[in-house]
């Protein structure tokens, strides 16, 4: 699922595996998106990704820019479109920097 060396930086450093696995309480906007008062960084990726896949709403001619809906966009600070490697940063500013 994770690119190798992907992998291997996040094992290698422990507190960078807790704050994607770790579960915590959601804000409204989120919550409402993934159905959960709490979940994991990495669970609500795979959520927006899910919906992404679900609702064919990456750009047929480049796979990397997905067309947000509304529900999408409501998470997505309000943008039309946003690029796949944007997504992991977007969903990370809904999370709280010191989850502990």
């Amino acid at each position: 699922m994770l690119p190798q060396r992907m992998k291997k930086g996040i094992m290698d450093n422990p507190k960078k595996l807790a704050t994607l696995i770790d579960l915590v309480n959601l804000p409204s906007t989120l919550r409402e998106f993934v159905g959960q008062s709490q979940s994991s960084r990495l669970g609500c990726f795979r959520r927006v990704w899910s919906y992404i896949k679900d609702n064919n709403l990456q750009d047929p001619k480049n796979k990397n820019i997905v067309h947000c809906d509304e529900k999408l966009k409501s998470i997505l600070l309000g943008k039309t479109q946003v690029e796949l490697e944007e997504l992991p940063m977007l969903i990370k500013l809904h999370f709280p920097k010191n989850q502990k």
